[in-house]
């Protein structure tokens, strides 16, 4: 599963990064075994195996446009699924 967010600065897209590194720590018990990009933070990557994390700067998500190279896979908003999530 790949999860892409975006965010307008860099302090925003550490913050995310931060909060999904917690919050999967706390409740899933898991870590990432890598974290990539935190230097300029423009793109992080947090690999959790079966899990892959992008957080990208907007500008930098909109140059790669990393959605497209999976294109026909099914995307799940977060909205659709904070409704299935218990």
């Amino acid at each position: 599963m790949f999860v892409i967010a975006g965010a307008p600065n860099v302090r925003q897209v550490r913050t995310i990064v931060e909060e999904i590194e917690k919050a999967l720590k706390e409740q899933a018990s898991i870590a990432p075994t890598s974290v990539e990009g935190l230097d300029d933070a423009s793109w992080v990557l947090m690999d959790y195996g079966d899990l892959v994390v992008h957080v990208f700067l907007n500008e930098t998500r909109e140059y790669y446009q990393l959605e497209r190279l999976w294109s026909d896979a099914p995307r799940i908003s977060w909205e659709q699924l904070a409704a299935i999530a218990p």
